[in-house]
């Protein structure tokens, strides 16, 4: 409900100066009104196991060209839906897929592909066992020397699939279990049986469950500092290579020395991973993702076989196949391959066979040293990740002349800001809030990564959803969470998902991925709607891919792999969208430090970012490599919190090397103990802050914010944004302006004073719902900050611009805004429902009421479109209107088109729900609003009908045989969220309606 007289203030924002390239400010306004396509919002497009046409293909796309969808990810799966009669890769597919990149082009849709089946990895049916990822397995057996006893060696089992071996077929799980080669057979004196490395499967990549869902740390912990052998320990020079005196049937043609001894068969086997949830003919093993070979002949198989019939993209074409995509990484990890032992050596310098036995939880040598080949163990296994998978299908994709984009999060067993880096688009996945998992997480990574390579497009899978959504969200119910993704840095938002609608058009709300995903496609009820807020999301889009980011801390992760970057809980504010703080911040790895520099006492980028404070881990170890690259930069200028490490991690050039890092620490730090005070030190030209609070007050790998905030205004750096009220910020600069997206966090509207670090100019207001620009005189400039008075209905959002081009005045005199009552439209309303979704044509509604407590079923059950009608008079004296007069909907369930005396005036679908309707009123006048609610309703109203949908797989016979329903049922899904005793939603329009006229007002 809006109260009135509503007070409004006028807003400005500001941003610092820095160096960055210049965008001429007419460009920016031209494009922020009708933004270039290549800026709007995008889908996954889902195909579901051989369910495809032609025309559904070429009806889904043209109802995303009209809706203001701009480009898609294609991927077919089998989820939820009985199977089709198109198998996948066949000829038939295959011509589909082609109809489709055609129809995409002709669009102007740009068509990103997942690089396999499903939306695991890359694998199929066409990838054997040799070529798949696989496992490093041993069996072992105890011999006496002196007995002369045959020694055969059993083949070791692999490891059980991470995701189960009902997740295999019976022909993939004979493959999983015949298939072996062997490696090695390594034989030393019997040790006291002590207890295995703990949790040595995760550290030795068998296993990496998905951050997601909260199964696995975020990183390992530093390699144990343990000296010394135990009892239980394997002595490394007493471990002998048999390698070669194994036969076939693993019988061994050795004759141990007296004593008992323990014999290690090794062999490689296949990880049990396959692609999932791949559509049953494109199941397969996954590639293996350390081979060169074994990914380059599955894209030839897949890929490449499209490519061939698609023929050479055209760049200067705004639509068809753009890039290739590797979705979140969840075919677990791999620790072996063919060559994988000579890669180790060339990498690390040490043969790694005598440590094999770590691999199966044992100790050889001491605990640290076989923590250490682990470490060495998991950083090798990143290096071929990064380069013989990711680097290479980079490579390939850009051979076609397409780019690549990955999600690289999840069960990867890499460091995901490292595997993000690889790709020319770096993508997030966020699910909705309440329907899913919290994988927000990967957003902080994703825009950490786009920042610091100077990516200018960070899209996200935006708003998935499982099981409970059920057609409930919709544009206003997501805008609040969507603005948190546009402040914490996502600037493409892909929905997922527009699942290919391949029923008949009567058949709604259709097929669905099973439980999954919010139903962003042409069969909601809303969808003839959609653009508007496609045209919000549009422009959002638009301004935050100009210019680049403003943080001021730069938070160092460990060393090592796998590894999640998580931020100190503290640097942000909320649940599981928390928004940042005053001082924003980005992640950064190791191997991204590496290509760091120092300008201005700022840690610069080559991508554009700069950062005042580099923040590092509280974690014991660093590779000297790493050591002297902080150096580096510390005697360069920058500003470094965070202790010395005493040792290396790594078992190279080991034990020198733990030597090397504490004459470095002591060099640079001036010691390797935390002082008991927080202790600032000099160090070339740049200074190190350790000890004291910053060393002890940790939030998990981090000074807690508060402390690290301490620093930065220490350092007469002031907040970039500040306010006295719930809001959200993001900053984006250039060389001659500064944008701020400032957004209201709560339902109610908010009244504030908003500070932000800039004087660079005037500042305007720009409104991605209207896409209209106004100047504003009410501000104050003090210092470094110009103050600003703020006004936001429920989650409503604004940028503001400051640019150098600005030059007017702050108003001498403070004025507000307000909106006085003209006239309230009471009823009675004529209200016209569309009988095909049971509703009746025509109805009176004395007052305005919800739908769902009408005593007409037709209406309590109602989903779709209906149409109220009113006319009204005005006197002359309300028709003399000197100030902007506005048509005010009050509370709508869900969204409303207006059209008054005939002329449409666009879509509401989101607070303050009016229109501007300035020169359009007559004394006597047609009002028409179209109102649009949800699907639940009608859903549920049909549980009290027979069910005549999908049973045990199959489509009813009904529709199979192309015959007359007989349930009574309006809807059809393939999916079945809801009961007959679901509660309704409140649906239809509110109100109350009322005119208003906006008044300015002096303050005294």
């Amino acid at each position: 409900m809006h109260l009135l007289p509503r007070i409004f203030f006028v807003l400005l924002l500001s941003g610092v100066p820095t160096t960055y390239a210049q965008l001429p400010l007419q460009n920016l306004r031209v494009n922020f009104i009708k933004p270039p396509d290549v800026y709007k919002p995008g889908v996954y497009w889902y195909f579901m196991d051989g369910n495809m046409t032609a025309a559904s293909i070429t009806k889904d796309l043209e109802s995303m060209k009209e809706a203001g969808i701009g480009n898609l990810i294609f991927l077919e799966v089998n989820v939820g839906v009985p199977r089709g009669n198109v198998d996948f890769l066949s000829e038939t597919w295959k011509s589909l897929f082609v109809f489709a990149e055609k129809e995409a082009r002709r669009l102007g849709i740009e068509i990103t592909l997942g690089i396999g089946p499903g939306w695991t990895g890359s694998g199929g049916p066409w990838v054997k066992p040799e070529q798949s990822m696989k496992h490093l397995v041993s069996s072992q057996v105890s011999v006496s020397g002196g007995e002369g006893k045959k020694i055969v060696l059993p083949v070791p089992l692999p490891k059980k699939p991470f995701f189960g071996e009902g997740n295999l077929t019976d022909d993939f799980k004979k493959d999983w279990m015949h298939y072996y080669e062997d490696v090695a057979v390594l034989a030393f004196p019997e040790v006291e049986k002590g207890s295995p490395i703990e949790d040595y499967e995760e550290k030795a990549l068998f296993y990496r469950a998905p951050y997601s869902s909260g199964e696995v740390r975020a990183l390992m912990p530093s390699p144990s500092a343990l000296k010394g052998n135990s009892k239980s320990a394997i002595q490394k020079s007493k471990i002998i290579d048999l390698t070669g005196k194994m036969q076939a049937d693993g019988t061994l043609n050795w004759t141990p020395a007296s004593g008992r001894w323990t014999v290690m068969r090794f062999v490689s086997r296949n990880n049990g991973a396959i692609t999932r949830p791949a559509s049953f003919p494109g199941l397969g093993f996954e590639a293996d993702k350390f081979d060169t070979t074994a990914i380059n002949a599955h894209l030839d198989v897949y890929v490449g076989s499209l490519l061939k019939r698609i023929g050479k993209t055209n760049k200067s074409n705004g639509g068809g196949l753009k890039r290739l995509h590797m979705d979140s990484w969840e075919m677990g990890a791999q620790n072996w391959t063919a060559n994988f032992r000579n890669e180790f050596l060339r990498r690390r310098g040490y043969d790694p066979i005598r440590y094999y036995p770590v691999y199966a939880g044992s100790v050889v040598g001491s605990l640290e040293e076989s923590e250490r080949f682990l470490w060495d163990l998991r950083q090798t296994s990143q290096e071929l990740v990064l380069e013989n998978h990711a680097e290479h299908v980079r490579k390939y994709a850009h051979r076609h002349g397409l780019e690549l984009s990955i999600e690289p999060y999840d069960m990867n067993p890499t460091s995901d800001l490292d595997l993000g880096s690889v790709a020319d688009v770096p993508m997030a996945e966020f699910w909705s809030k309440g329907f899913g998992f919290n994988s927000t997480y990967s957003v902080i990574e994703a825009t950490s990564i786009g920042h610091i390579m100077g990516k200018s497009l960070i899209p996200a899978e935006a708003f998935t959803a499982q099981g409970g959504e059920g057609w409930q969200q919709h544009p206003g119910s997501i805008k609040n969470q969507g603005d948190w993704a546009f402040a914490a840095g996502i600037n493409r938002f892909v929905y997922h998902t527009f699942q290919n609608q391949f029923l008949p058009d009567s058949l709604k709300p259709g097929a669905t991925m099973g439980p999954y995903g919010v139903h962003w496609d042409r069969s909601q009820t809303w969808w003839p709607m959609a653009g508007s807020y496609h045209d919000y999301v549009t422009r959002s889009q638009y301004l935050l891919q100009q210019g680049r980011t403003v943080a001021d801390i730069l938070y160092l992760t460990p060393e090592g792999s796998p590894l999640v970057f998580v931020p100190p809980s503290t640097a942000i504010v909320g649940d599981t969208i928390g928004d940042r703080r005053g001082y924003n911040f980005d992640g950064c790895s190791p191997l991204q430090l590496l290509k760091a520099s120092v300008k201005n006492k700022q840690v610069v980028f080559p991508g554009g970012a700069s950062y005042r404070i580099l923040v590092l881990p509280a974690y014991e170890s660093m590779t000297p490599a790493l050591l002297t690259k902080i150096g580096e930069l510390v005697s360069a200028g920058a500003t470094v919190v965070g202790s010395p490490p005493r040792r290396s991690p790594s078992l190279v050039n080991y034990p020198a090397c733990d030597q090397q890092v504490l004459t470095m620490s002591n060099t640079i730090w001036g010691g390797s103990q935390n002082p008991a005070q927080e202790t600032f030190r000099s160090y070339g030209k740049g200074q190190l802050i350790w000890g004291g609070q910053v060393s002890r007050n940790l939030d998990d790998l981090y000074p807690r914010y508060e402390t690290t905030a301490k620093i930065l205004s220490a350092l007469d750096l002031i907040e970039d944004f500040k306010a006295d009220g719930p809001v959200r910020y993001t900053h984006r600069t250039d060389e001659n302006w500064d944008l701020y997206f400032v957004s209201n966090t709560t339902d109610r509207q908010v009244d504030l004073t908003a500070e932000f670090r800039s004087v660079k100019g005037s500042p305007e207001f720009w409104n991605a719902v209207t896409g209209k620009i106004t100047q504003t005189d009410q501000f104050e400039t003090i210092g470094q900050k110009t103050l600003v008075p703020l006004q936001l209905d429920a989650y409503e959002s604004i940028f503001v611009l400051f640019s150098a081009d600005n030059t007017w005045k702050p108003a001498l005199i403070k004025k507000k805004k307000s909106l006085d009552p003209v006239l309230t439209l009471g009823g009675p309303w004529e209200v016209k429902f569309d009988p095909v979704w049971g509703g009746p044509a025509n109805q009176v509604f004395p007052t305005l009421t919800d739908w769902s407590k009408n005593e007409n079923e037709g209406i309590k059950y109602y989903s779709g479109t209906a149409v109220y009608q009113k006319e009204f008079d005005l006197s002359a004296s309300d028709l003399k209107a000197e100030t902007p007069v506005y048509l005010d909907l009050g509370k709508v369930k869900n969204m409303a088109r207006i059209k008054l005396n005939g002329k449409d005036l666009g879509v509401v679908w989101t607070a303050p729900w009016r229109v501007d309707i300035s020169g359009l009123l007559k004394k006597k006048n047609k009002l028409s609003i179209e109102v649009v609610n949800l699907w639940p309703n009608r859903l549920i109203g049909d549980e009290h009908k027979p069910f005549d949908g999908v049973v045990n797989d199959q489509w009813p016979a009904w529709l199979l045989n192309n015959q007359p329903r007989t349930s009574g049922r309006y809807t059809f899904t393939s999916s079945q969220p809801y009961k007959a005793d679901t509660p309704l939603f409140e649906s239809g329009l509110l109100g109350p309606v009322t005119i208003v006229r906006e008044k300015i007002r002096e303050i005294k």
